[in-house]
């Protein structure tokens, strides 16, 4: 299958797909604590099994053309990755989420990866609106919604349930106007700086 380079230090988004099982259950096995701090994602893989079936869940809503998933590799390692939580081409809104395990923190992997999410929602599917929601305690998340662009609409106050309590979720977000023009004010500055 394809891989996107995400620059120069090893860093590639590719499709996360069920022959990757043991591969995704191996990721979620180093970062699990700290993957599920403010998510659940991947709690339910917990042997290869299990693992299969969260993958072929998101095939099955890819097939359906209503998620996706993909992972974040660096030196041919998965440490992460980013999905289409929502994807809904009929009312042009789409949500992103990611995740990834400490190895892959710090490394501007997140905003590289969403970046090329971003522009084939906007460019190649024409949706109209990104979402992302993030925990306000998940200040990493929150940080890569803003770095991207997105603007902080609100905080759902107490909507989500994880690990016995209600956490607020905030609520970012980017249309396709902004997203463009954002993205034309970074090449000329890049033109610039050459």
């Amino acid at each position: 299958m394809y891989a996107i380079p995400l620059g120069d230090d090893g860093a590639e988004l590719r499709p996360l797909e069920t022959w990757h099982a043991e591969e995704f259950l191996a990721h979620l096995d180093r970062g699990r604590d700290f993957i599920t701090e403010h998510v659940p994602f991947g709690a339910k893989a917990t042997d290869v099994d299990s693992a299969r079936e969260v993958l072929q869940a998101y095939a099955d809503r890819h097939a359906a053309d209503s998620g996706f998933l993909h992972g974040l590799w660096l030196d041919g390692t998965l440490v992460g990755g980013l999905l289409y939580r929502v994807f809904d081409a009929a009312t042009g809104v789409c949500e992103i989420g990611c995740w990834l395990e400490p190895a892959g923190t710090g490394r501007g992997l997140v905003t590289r990866g969403a970046r090329v999410l971003i522009d084939w929602a906007f460019d190649e599917r024409g949706m109209h609106r990104v979402e992302w929601y993030a925990s306000t305690a998940n200040t990493p998340s929150v940080n890569a919604a803003r770095r991207l662009g997105m603007m902080r609409e609100g905080v759902l106050r107490e909507s989500f349930p994880h690990r016995g309590t209600r956490q607020d979720m905030e609520v970012w977000a980017v249309l396709a106007p902004e997203w463009r023009a954002a993205r034309e004010a970074r090449a000329r500055a890049a033109q610039r700086d050459h």
